[in-house]
């Protein structure tokens, strides 16, 4: 009897024992220590279900900051990790993709794409979508009118409009499917007085949510032209 009671103690201790590690791994992650919430650039989703929260460590002469968005018991980090500045988050409108435009230094901006999983959000693509929507114009057409490749204030900014369908541009496209991208950047320009200057400004494509593809609507076609033209000094 006292064999059978030994024996059911162990399996019940390793039973509690093994439920405790998955519980342990099963809780969500979250900002290592020294990083503290920002609450004025806490945001929630247009469901309501996804708040987007930002911790920044002080302690190191540049600031650390991390994204994290808390979903229905997931909590994941918004990677990757940014010195010195918070972000500016939109959600389509059924809160099931999010784009985060960094700012990562003076004049220059990034974006990264979030999709919503059974984990929680996670990094739709390898690359940067910034990184991407300037590889996408490099096969263009108009890149071949670039003097010379952008060096400084190297920017990518979501178009505004994510969250009504970019209903203002007159078009009907399918709710929640595309996003637009405006590309800049200058380059110094070589003369009498060396300076530096736009080579591209404003240069617009489209992003499809469903396919991963790139494409330029032709009512960007106009305005991309001109995008590439030089400005003068």
């Amino acid at each position: 009897m006292k064999t059978r009671i030994l024996v059911f103690g162990l399996l019940m201790a390793c039973g509690i024992g093994a439920w405790s590690s998955a519980a342990a791994a099963a809780r969500p992650a979250g900002p290592p220590a020294g990083y503290k919430i920002e609450d004025e650039h806490t945001q929630k989703s247009p469901d309501g279900a996804t708040t987007i929260e930002q911790y920044v460590n002080k302690d190191a002469d540049d600031w650390k900051w991390q994204f994290w968005a808390r979903r229905e018991g997931t909590f994941t980090m918004l990677g990757p990790e940014q010195d010195d500045y918070s972000a500016g988050f939109r959600f389509t409108s059924d809160s099931k993709w999010l784009v985060r435009m960094q700012k990562i230094g003076s004049g220059t901006m990034t974006l990264y794409l979030y999709h919503l999983t059974p984990q929680g959000f996670v990094a739709a693509t390898k690359k940067p979508l910034a990184d991407l929507a300037w590889d996408y114009m490099k096969t263009r057409p108009e890149w071949r009118k670039v003097k010379k490749e952008p060096e400084y204030h190297i920017s990518a900014n979501l178009v505004k409009g994510t969250d009504e369908n970019y209903r203002w541009l007159g078009v009907d496209w399918p709710a929640n499917r595309y996003l637009l991208i405006g590309l800049s950047g200058d380059a110094d320009v070589k003369g009498n007085k060396p300076m530096q200057t736009g080579v591209v400004n404003g240069w617009r494509c489209r992003y499809d949510l469903e396919t991963g593809k790139f494409d330029v609507p032709t009512i960007f076609a106009k305005d991309n032209a001109k995008a590439v033209m030089p400005e003068s000094p």
